[in-house]
């Protein structure tokens, strides 16, 4: 693929090769045999750009940052130091008698000029010219391919190192669990299948026998799977590369009638999902990917070598409802990959939440992962919330997904301000137009909302015409918002995020850049003045990457109790080109996706080399040499992210995971531990372990208490001596033994750490790691701790005038004070409401409130009744006069309302009716003071002594509380959090 960028990047590199020495010039002799064309050149300076120069020039100070600091290019001295390499580089121009086009001054110090041949070679002579190099058009790694980005590629990449991309995970097969297969992808072209059994020249070749397709596989056993006919699909569209292709329906056509769905019954994909995420993992290598007549060069998956097995299990249907795969159908498709003998699952599917550990899949992948088979499973789509993710088994590889090198245009406004945006379809500049939101040029009976999204009709061609119009991302396709700006005859689209979410590079009606938050809202807020202008022009700057994708779904996995670290690694997943089935994508072979879904098959791909190469590895053991062999990700602005709850161990490195040193493995008994530790009883008698108790390449403590140790185990795939180096800002650690010495491959040893609070803070998670070097390799392994001040109960309720309470906490910290609250009271109101009515209770709540709590009782059935605590302004004469929701009640059966720390002011709880019947009910507003309250509440001890990390017992007591209802206290610790107790 041709690049300017790479190009530019290809410069880079020489520069940096050449800073350390600069080359004698030509002599004479040489110089008269040297042929030197003209055009555009890179002429670098011998003089140290502004990242490196540590001083020496009269006036200007030292610009290099100090270890640990970053760069400041825009401090005082660096202004002064660009200006004076921009003189410097402006003279030797000169001399030559040209003005540069271009100057580089931060990791360069470099110019670019148009020359003469005569002009470039008698700069290559100059003193203090380090290089000049043509500004050639290369056709290297790009990494906008994200098999280029993860250095699969080339003569140095990891295809090369295993003999080409034939080779590159040949014997092995990755079975899909999908949409389905668009068969005549030219990404799966290959021979057909013939009756012919293979010879030693060629034995993992497939071949046809009594209707089942047979393989040979790099492990030693036998793949065997069928090509099921059905709609529009034969069994003479299986070939060498899709070796079989089954379907599953029975679960989805049972729920779905006929005159629902829109798919095929068979192993055709109706979506394009399953052909782009079984292309990436396995399609061929070296597939010319044309999209609307936008050539974007060579695309290949990531183990072209593999072979492929269908699994359709995911239909489409008419409407959202009716459309995914239904359980059974799903496990009736791991089931049969299982039987087959694939070597790799690739699951692109979850929930709306974290799936049981229970759960029949996960339990089936249990079963997968015990039988060799490696299981990679995508995190979801539901981030950045905390605690967003699925598929959090420990037998699977859970896997987020990151951002590579995008396709980029920048929109440069009338005032002087630009920002680079992704795009795919500003060829040429689209110069100097109009800049007006939807709004402004919308047809008369259009909704302002739905033109601002432009929707279809929602523009007039009288007003949009030879304008660039600004349109908010929304519900509807972005593709189509385009469609309408051409329909109106706007000469150019910028696409905005109204809030922080992907850019994508779709293939517009319209030359589009799309932008992300914050540039969008200032280009928003620009578009709005009068007599706004803007311009698209290709190309920009470059975006900071691997970055991880914001919608990618969040640890910390609440099944695992925070225990194990999940997701366990990050693969490319943003705006990532494959094939797709054409008549779901406007007729495209190809296209840009984004998800989990297209991070998870870039793992099932790098799984299928390492089986090409080691196949009797296990499917933990090759997590293992991917999780340690990670890379960093990046913040959006470069730096290198500390948030492990969205990546795990990092950015997946195939250049890397060839050669782990060291690898954690664990089994089926394992397994069986963990599960009776999440309180599953497996009937084998294995005792139960935590989840962080695993033989697991990351280490995650949900709860630090004290000193927790966990143990693991190692085994060296490279013998020799490994010395331990742990960083874990805030924690105090220690690893016993600190060294490992191996004397053989195989060996296994084994090593604890142990954790106590230092200087961090409690309640906040802690991120580092844990990295054993030696024997020429750095085996790292992610660490996440959150240490606690306190384990305590959420909610306290007792009974009666007098009485009292004993629980249990368990501290965190050696001093532990704990303040108590209340006992408040009001007097229950009665109220009653009509169905489908509305009554409200309003009132004040004062400063220095600690607690709020809403009581509603009622006869009523349970969940007849809502109640919602609203804010009110000041002014306001019901809940809908600018009321804020502050929140509702989550249990129906007790349906109350507790607020720690309310903001002072007027507050209405509302109750709505859902029932059939009038309703009676009481309210009661308990508001528990800092200081004070209507019955005394004592805790004993009050200054309990503690031991970090062991449960002690405590009592509250209380004494002469009167009236009717609920009675309100609450216990608040060191860490802000507390225990609410209810009496009455």
């Amino acid at each position: 693929m041709t690049s300017h960028r790479t190009a530019a990047a290809y410069g880079a590199v020489v520069l940096m090769a050449l800073a350390f020495a600069a080359p004698t010039p030509p002599t004479s002799s040489e110089a008269a045999t040297t042929q030197v064309a003209a055009g555009r050149y890179l002429v670098t300076l011998a003089e140290k750009p502004i990242a490196t120069y540590a001083g020496g020039v009269a006036g200007i100070g030292r610009t290099k940052p100090d270890k640990g600091r970053k760069l400041d290019v825009g401090s005082a001295d660096a202004e002064r130091y660009r200006a004076h390499l921009t003189a410097r580089q402006r003279e030797v121009a000169s001399a030559v008698g040209v003005t540069p086009v271009r100057h580089f001054a931060v990791a360069a110090n470099t110019f670019v000029a148009d020359l003469t041949g005569a002009q470039a070679l008698t700069l290559m002579r100059s003193r203090g010219v380090v290089s000049v190099v043509p500004n050639r058009l290369l056709k290297p790694a790009d990494d906008r391919d994200s098999t280029d980005f993860l250095k699969l590629s080339g003569p140095k990449g990891v295809w090369s190192a295993l003999g080409g991309t034939d080779e590159a995970g040949k014997g092995v097969v990755v079975g899909v669990i999908d949409t389905g297969v668009w068969p005549e992808s030219a990404s799966f072209a290959a021979p057909a299948l013939t009756a012919t059994p293979p010879g030693d020249d060629d034995p993992y070749r497939p071949y046809a026998r009594a209707g089942e397709v047979v393989m040979r596989k790099a492990d030693g056993g036998t793949f065997t799977g069928t090509c099921q006919a059905g709609e529009q699909f034969t069994a003479a569209l299986c070939n060498e590369k899709i070796i079989s292709a089954r379907y599953f329906s029975d679960g989805w056509t049972h729920a779905v009638p006929p005159e629902q769905r829109a798919d095929y019954l068979s192993p055709r994909d109706a979506q394009g999902h399953g052909t782009h995420t079984a292309s990436t993992a396995a399609g061929n290598a070296g597939v010319e990917a044309d999209v609307a007549g936008v050539g974007f060069g060579e695309i290949s998956g990531v183990a072209p070598g593999a072979s492929i097995a269908v699994y359709k299990a995911l239909y489409q249907g008419k409407t959202s409802d009716d459309t995914g795969g239904a359980e059974q159908d799903l496990l009736a498709a791991i089931d049969q990959a299982v039987a087959d003998g694939v070597d790799v699952i690739n699951y692109s599917v979850g929930a709306g939440a974290e799936s049981a550990v229970t759960d029949p899949i996960q339990l089936a992948f249990l079963n997968a992962a015990a039988a060799g088979v490696f299981v990679s499973t995508a995190g979801g789509n539901s981030g950045p919330g905390a605690s967003s993710l699925d598929n959090t088994a420990p037998w699977e590889t859970t896997v987020a997904a990151s951002s590579i090198g995008q396709y980029t245009a920048t929109v440069a406004l009338g005032d002087g301000r630009s920002f680079t945006g992704v795009s795919t379809t500003v060829a040429a500049e689209v110069k100097d137009r109009p800049l007006v939101l939807g709004t402004a040029v919308k047809n008369p009976a259009a909704a302002d909302g739905a033109a601002a999204a432009c929707l279809p009709d929602t523009l007039d061609p009288a007003k949009a015409a030879g304008t660039i119009i600004v349109c908010q991302r929304d519900t509807n396709p972005r593709a189509e918002k385009s469609a309408e700006v051409a329909r109106a005859g706007g000469a150019g689209m910028v696409l905005v995020n109204t809030y922080d979410y992907t850019t994508d590079p779709d293939l517009h009606a319209v030359p589009t850049v799309h932008l992300n938050v914050p540039a969008a809202t200032t280009v928003r807020t620009y578009a709005a003045t009068e007599g706004a202008r803007a311009s698209l022009v290709p190309g920009g700057d470059d975006m900071p990457y691997p970055q991880a994708a914001v919608f990618s779904s969040r640890g910390p996995s609440e099944i695992n109790d925070g225990d194990l670290l999940k997701p366990d690694i990050a693969a490319p997943g943003v705006s990532i080109l494959a094939a797709v089935a054409p008549p779901a994508y406007a007729g495209h072979d190809f296209d840009f996706l984004s998800g989990t879904s297209m991070a998870t098959p870039h793992v099932a791909g790098l799984a299928a080399l390492y089986f090409g190469e080691h196949p009797t590895m296990s499917p933990m053991a090759v997590k293992s040499a991917l999780m340690t062999t990670a890379g960093p990700i990046s913040t959006a602005t470069g730096e290198v992210s500390t948030d492990v709850f969205a990546y795990g161990a990092g950015e997946a490195e195939p250049s890397k995971m060839l050669d782990p040193g060291l690898v954690y493995d664990s089994g089926e008994e394992d397994w069986l531990g963990y599960l009776e530790g999440r309180g599953v009883d497996t009937g084998t008698g294995v005792p139960a372990i935590a989840p962080n108790a695993l033989n697991y390449p990351s280490i995650a403590v949900g709860d630090l208490m004290g000193t927790v140790s966990v143990r693991r185990e190692v085994t060296a795939l490279t013998p020799g001596v490994y010395h331990a180096e742990i960083d874990l800002p805030g924690i105090e650690t220690k690893v016993k033994p600190p060294t490992l010495k191996f004397d053989e491959a195989g060996q296994t040893k084994e090593f604890t750490v142990t954790f106590a609070l230092g200087k961090g803070t409690p309640g906040q998670a802690h991120s580092g790691s844990l990295t054993w070097t030696g024997a020429g390799a750095a085996v790292r392994s992610p660490i996440v701790v959150t240490p606690q001040v306190v384990v305590a109960p959420e909610t306290l309720t007792g009974s009666g005038a007098t009485g009292s309470i004993t629980f249990q906490i368990t501290p965190g910290v050696p001093k532990l004070p704990i303040d108590v609250y209340g006992l408040a009271h009001a007097e229950p109101v009665a109220g009653s409401v009509a169905p489908g009515g509305e009554q409200d209770v309003t009132f004040t709540v004062q400063p220095d409130t600690k607690l709020l709590q809403t009581v509603v009782r009622t006869d009523a059935p349970a969940g007849s009744l809502l109640p919602l605590l609203v804010r009110l302004p000041e002014d306001a004469t019901s809940i809908f006069d600018g009321g804020v929701i502050v929140a509702s009640a989550d249990d129906p059966a007790d349906p109350a309302i507790t607020v720690v720390d309310p903001e002072p002011g007027r507050y209405a709880l509302a109750v709505f009716s859902f029932g059939a019947a009038d309703a009676s009910f009481t309210t009661q507003v308990n508001t528990v003071p800092v200081k004070g309250g209507s019955g005394g509440l004592t805790l004993s001890p009050r200054h309990p002594e503690v031991t970090p990390g062991t449960p002690m017992d405590l009592t509250l007591s209380w004494s002469g509380l009167t009236g009717g209802g609920r009675h309100t206290g609450y216990l608040e610790y060191p860490d802000g959090t507390g225990t609410v107790v209810s009496v009455g």
